[in-house]
């Protein structure tokens, strides 16, 4: 397996892969998105096993308040995802190893993250990498 800094061809497959995670978005707009990014603050590494893509993630810098930590920037896994063939080979872990050693590089002393509260596996991955559980919340929204 491969881990690379996504751009070009590779970005657009990360892209893709990001639409299985998150089925609400098109690929096309995905890789526009990150494309307008700075590339000083956000990297997106794509991970292939063989000619396949196997998983992706986004990382980024937070500058503003990140929930649990106490220096700024703030390393922060905005995405990972894994294929489910290449699950439980340690591509997850590998993508976030990327992700952090980005972060250290550009001098964060922290990384963090976030997951749906339902969603137990993506916890249990967290956990597992060496993440500690900085709070629980609800949002709430209403219309004006």
């Amino acid at each position: 397996m491969m881990i690379t800094r996504a751009s070009g061809e590779a970005l657009a497959q990360a892209a893709a892969l990001a639409c299985e995670l998150w089925p609400g978005n098109a690929p096309e707009e995905l890789l526009a998105e990150w494309e307008a990014l700075p590339p000083s603050e956000c990297a997106v590494f794509l991970a292939v096993e063989g000619n396949a893509p196997a998983g992706f993630a986004q990382c980024q810098l937070r500058r503003d308040y990140v929930e649990g930590t106490e220096t700024s920037p703030v390393g922060y896994l905005e995405g990972v995802y894994v294929r489910e063939g290449f699950r439980g080979r340690g591509v997850a872990r590998a993508l976030l190893a990327a992700c952090e050693g980005w972060a250290r590089e550009r001098g964060c002393a922290e990384f963090a993250s976030d997951c749906e509260l339902e969603n137990t596996d993506s916890a249990a991955f967290h956990l597992a990498a060496g993440f500690a559980e900085a709070n629980r919340i609800v949002c709430f929204t209403k219309r004006l």
